[in-house]
């Protein structure tokens, strides 16, 4: 599965727990009023695709107290670490070594099928996107974060933070076989599926709505897990990497500096 899983060296590295933990705390509240929105039984059949280490999943099962819900990743040891910290939430949440691209859940299995910071970083969205519609019931829903790297904005200091983002994006991309902008394209590709009632909302991760050591957690982590492939699959060197991101930290911790990440939240009815 290493094709399919072109970053795994940096899904697996410490610094994705610290990321995955700080964009939880930044993103779910704005979420939250997202998710209730969909008219789900009240012993739903939830999926979280690509759970990590839980952090979602268990903020699911949490907010819909009645639901079972089931996470999937290939990361053993952060479906070791879910099930540890959530054994509380057993058996209504339980976690599972699956693989997105080919889930063991029948057809229409689950009521809402969830897939939060996947997309981005594996070749084949399309595929993954059919296969989480397959597992949804009809008149179910999907829910999805898929991360857009033309959407994060910070103010100019020594260095342009434009000129990070916009060289570094393409060629890790094309490196790697993915889609670093799928937030953009992910509506063309449900509609192409032919689902219903499609959302796509925003998040605002900023220095206004978020509070700024959880804001520059998850830039840190991005710069410990991501300036050494930066440095080897795009033309930004590894110390240059590590210079956009601490001036980008520097923005965010600044009480008088503002910086934005728009994260899209799309939503989608199986007909």
């Amino acid at each position: 599965m290493t094709d399919l899983n072109p970053q795994a060296k940096q899904m697996a590295d410490e610094s994705m727990v610290r990321g995955l933990d700080a964009q939880a705390r930044a993103i779910w509240p704005q979420e939250v009023p997202l998710l209730r929105r969909y008219p789900l039984p009240a012993e739903a059949r939830i999926l979280d695709a690509g759970c990590g280490t839980g952090e979602a999943a268990s903020r699911l099962a949490e907010l819909f107290p009645r639901a079972s819900v089931l996470g999937v990743d290939i990361i053993d040891d952060h479906l070791d670490r879910a099930r540890s910290r959530y054994a509380n939430l057993t058996p209504r949440l339980a976690f599972e070594h699956q693989s997105i691209f080919e889930l063991s859940a029948a057809d229409r299995s689950f009521d809402l099928t969830v897939c939060r910071h996947v997309l981005h970083s594996i070749p084949h969205a399309d595929r993954v996107l059919a296969e989480l519609a397959r597992v949804t019931r009809r008149g179910g829903f999907l829910h999805l974060i898929p991360e857009d790297y033309g959407m994060l904005h910070f103010q100019r200091g020594p260095l342009d933070p434009r000129d990070f983002w916009h060289q570094v994006p393409p060629g890790f991309e094309a490196a790697t076989g993915t889609d670093l902008f799928i937030g953009r394209n992910t509506f063309g590709i449900l509609a192409a599926m032919n689902l219903e009632q499609i959302t796509v909302d925003y998040i605002v991760v900023d220095t206004v709505r978020v509070p700024r050591d959880t804001f520059a957690a998850i830039i840190g982590a991005w710069r410990d897990g991501y300036a050494e492939p930066i440095g080897e699959l795009t033309p930004i060197t590894r110390q240059a990497a590590i210079a956009y991101f601490d001036q980008m930290i520097a923005n965010i911790r600044n009480p008088h500096g503002y910086a934005v990440w728009m994260v899209p939240v799309i939503g989608a009815r199986v007909s």
